[in-house]
C-alpha cells in the first residue's frame, strides 16, 4: 500500500473488455512527510475519488481483492480517500 495524490485521470476508449466501467486515476506518490514523490500510478478508483485528492493505494495482487476489481487484471486501486495522517504524533494532513 502508498498514499499518494490524484493528480489526473487517464480516459482509454479501447481496453480489455473486463475493464469497462472502471475509472482510471493518476496518482503520484506521498512520502512520509506528505511530500510528493516523483514516481506515478495509474489505479482503478473503487470509492469515488477526484483530483487533488489523498488517497490509499493497493497494488500488486491486493488490487484485484476489492469488489469492483475482482477478477479484473488491475495492478492498482483506490481503496480509501484519506481525512488526516498523523506521523509520531504530529499531523501532517487534514482534508479540507
Amino acid at each position: 500500500m502508498f498514499l499518494g495524490k490524484v493528480v489526473g485521470t487517464l480516459v482509454s476508449t479501447r481496453k480489455e473488455e473486463s475493464l469497462n466501467g472502471l475509472k482510471f486515476l493518476v496518482v503520484r506518490r506521498l512520502t512520509i512527510e506528505n511530500e510528493m514523490d516523483s514516481s506515478y500510478a495509474v489505479a482503478a478508483d473503487a470509492v469515488g475519488a477526484g483530483v487533488g485528492e489523498v488517497v490509499m493505494v493497493a497494488s500488486g495482487s491486493s488490487a484485484r481483492q476489492t469488489v469492483l476489481t475482482d477478477k479484473r487484471p488491475c495492478d492498482a486501486v483506490i481503496m480509501a480517500i484519506v481525512d488526516t495522517w498523523e506521523v509520531d504524533g504530529r499531523e501532517v494532513y487534514r482534508k479540507e
